[in-house]
């Protein structure tokens, strides 16, 4: 059975058949409650409950272990990580932990971070084998996001939606691709998940491969119970390769959490063009009963069909194989493509290029996330020694279905799928294209102490564009300096950290540039060793007599969480400050109530509350002369409502 993280790329996807057991009590504790959610693959529900088990003086580490996870199962890697982080702090944590919370910075793109957590399980547990692949792959990682290949990724929002888009096969002027379709268009749900199953689509292609008007296709092969695709086709149009998911009662029946599921395996079936008709036939090696096949790949001449299966024989979960193309046009009997490029983890997802080049997903080798897109040569079961592709190919997200459709001297452009930070939803269609570039455009950048202005190193910077989609990481260097390659027509963000500092941010621009430039940006990172230090959170804003976090707050705040998670002896106060106007006394509890808040936005965030306090300023701490009575602009106004935070102990 392959990793279960991966099983919404539903390979081996058990659907929720789940027997009914009956509960032993009818009034359960809020704990019992939260455990039963959990046990229903309800995490959300199940975490709001965790939450409050969590907020007090002594949570129990099971309670935190099981929010942490709630999170994690929940793609919510960044409240995920937070709570790890207090997970692997308890002395009674399981050193597994260490694992996971590796696995998780590596998620978020901390990879120095995991690293030292990967390398401190191994210290404690003796076992190093288990994280040489992810300590190696922490490595890489922070020599590609420094230095990211020529590849340009662009998010095809147009067709990508909250639910899963991914697996593109180009058809002409057109791709197909699998998604989970929208509520109002499809009411059977996988019971797992509680999305609706997978279908194809269609949409439109332009020359320079974005993608428009999507359409549900109304084939024949849509009309399956459950889930439908990927799919490809050969060369001449008239045959196509679709995985399926097996839609009877002879699944396997597995059993978690006390509940009995029936897992419905992978088919793959060919569907061949007669006439305004498709002859159906399944692919002559299927076995539900034992194992999945699916994500079916041909090879340039069309006499190798490569899919991927868990059968017997394997050297992992999931393993790529091939059939060759009999005399008589049936498929001769499997084979396995080989240790060169299968492990003992699960590759999936083979498309082969123009020439012959086989690329695929694996998480068995170092890579940036989870799955990561390798490249190499040979045939059949003779490969060179695969390559990742790198940053920003890859990601620290899962990374996968990658194919190439234009070829030529200056150009290589194609599509894969994601589910990396940035995106529209769980995982995305991107089109990337790799174009000798005519104008030249970069960004250097410099980090110094905001106190006294003097270098700082080995701060790491981050560049954003399209919101939170990372286009590169680097650590400054001894002269503060960072540097790094823009896009034209890109609104970018910048982002220093470093330990035992509060981050700084900047915007710039290439919208405008019709020639090469080299951009500047300085990043002025404040101290926060001082005790009764106070610092300004810029830009924290709240709706007219509200209290209640805004999203647009809640961002910025989050800024803090991790600033008090990267340093976990810092206690503070949160100040909420008014303008002027208004009834003191009312100002006084408005700002209370305001600081409350603040407070427990960070303790959901994973933040224990003994290290927070709150308190309200109303007006009594004014920053200009805008007291009760005088005139003052808007802005002058503005400038009073501000929320800070006091350093109280380091």
């Amino acid at each position: 059975m392959m990793n279960k993280k991966f099983t919404r790329y539903i390979f081996l996807l058990g659907l929720g058949c789940a027997f009914r057991v009956a509960s032993a009590q009818e009034q359960p504790s809020l704990r019992q409650r939260a455990d039963q959610l959990y046990a229903q693959y309800k995490y959300a529900n199940a975490a709001s409950i965790y939450l409050k088990l969590a907020d007090t003086r002594k949570p129990k580490l099971t309670d935190l272990e099981r929010l942490a996870d709630c999170f994690q199962k929940m793609n919510d890697y960044e409240a995920a990580e937070n709570w790890y982080a207090r997970v692997v702090q308890d002395p009674e944590s399981k050193a597994e932990h260490l694992i996971t919370y590796g696995t998780i910075l590596k998620s978020n793109s901390r990879y120095s971070e995991a690293k030292k957590v990967l390398q401190s399980y191994a210290n404690k547990s003796g076992d190093t084998k288990r994280v040489t692949n992810e300590i190696a792959g922490c490595d890489s990682a922070l020599i590609w996001m420094a230095k990211p290949t020529a590849h340009k990724i662009k998010n095809e929002a147009q067709v990508n939606t909250a639910f899963a888009d991914f697996g593109v096969f180009p058809m002409d002027n057109k791709i197909y691709y699998t998604g989970e379709p929208e509520q109002r268009l499809l009411k059977q749900k996988d019971g797992r998940t509680g999305n609706p199953f997978l279908r194809i689509y269609t949409a439109d292609r332009s020359t320079d491969n974005s993608l428009s008007s999507k359409l549900i296709n109304k084939s024949v092969y849509n009309e399956e119970k459950y889930h439908v695709g990927p799919i490809i086709r050969n060369q001449k149009g008239n045959v196509l390769y679709v995985t399926r998911t097996y839609p009877g009662q002879s699944g396997e029946i597995s059993k978690e959490n006390k509940k009995k599921f029936r897992t419905n395996n992978l088919e793959l079936y060919i569907y061949t063009a007669n006439n305004s008709e498709y002859d159906v036939v399944p692919f002559p090696y299927n076995d539900v009963k034992k194992y999945s096949v699916g994500h079916a790949a041909l090879s340039q001449d069309e006499k190798t069909l490569y899919f991927v299966s868990d059968m017997a024989g394997g050297l992992g979960g999931t393993d790529i194989w091939y059939c060759e193309l009999q005399s008589d046009g049936s498929w001769g009997k499997p084979q396995n493509a080989g240790q060169a490029i299968n492990t003992s983890e699960d590759e999936m997802f083979p498309n082969i290029g123009a020439d012959d080049t086989l690329y695929y997903s694996s998480n068995g080798l170092p890579g940036m996330g989870g799955l990561d897109i390798f490249v190499a040569k040979g045939e059949k079961n003779n490969w060179s020694k695969p390559a990742n592709l790198r940053y920003p190919v890859n990601s620290a997200g899962d990374d996968f279905a990658f194919i190439t459709n234009i070829v030529n001297k200056d150009t290589t452009m194609g599509y894969l799928s994601s589910n990396r930070k940035g995106g529209v939803g769980s995982d995305d269609i991107y089109s990337f294209s790799k174009i000798k570039p005519k104008m030249i455009l970069a960004l250097k950048g410099l980090t110094v102490n905001k106190k006294n202005g003097e270098i700082l190193e080995a701060a790491t910077v981050t560049l954003y564009a399209n919101g939170r989609q990372i286009i590169a990481k680097q650590s400054s260097k001894a002269d503060g300096t960072v540097f790094f390659e823009l896009a034209k027509g890109t609104d970018y963000s910048v982002l220093g950290q470093k330990e035992k500092f509060y981050s700084d941010s900047a915007t710039v621009s290439t919208k405008g540039l019709t020639k090469s430039d080299t951009l500047s940006v300085t990043l002025r990172l404040e101290p926060l060793f001082e005790i009764d230090k106070t610092i300004a959170i810029q830009n924290i804003h709240y709706d007219f007599d509200k209290d209640n976090i805004r999203k647009d707050a809640a961002k910025i705040l989050d800024e803090l969480v991790r600033t008090l998670r990267d340093n976990p002896t810092l206690e503070i106060e949160l100040g909420s400050h008014t303008d002027s106007r208004g009834i003191d006394i009312y100002n006084l509890d408005l700002s209370q109530r305001r600081a409350h808040s603040v407070v427990n936005y960070l303790v959901s965030r994973g933040i224990s509350r003994s290290r927070l306090t709150a308190k309200g300023y109303g007006e009594t701490q004014l920053l200009n002369r805008c007291v009760n009575g005088a005139k003052c602009s808007a802005a002058a106004h503005q400038t009073n409502r501000r929320t800070e935070f006091k350093i109280l102990k380091m």
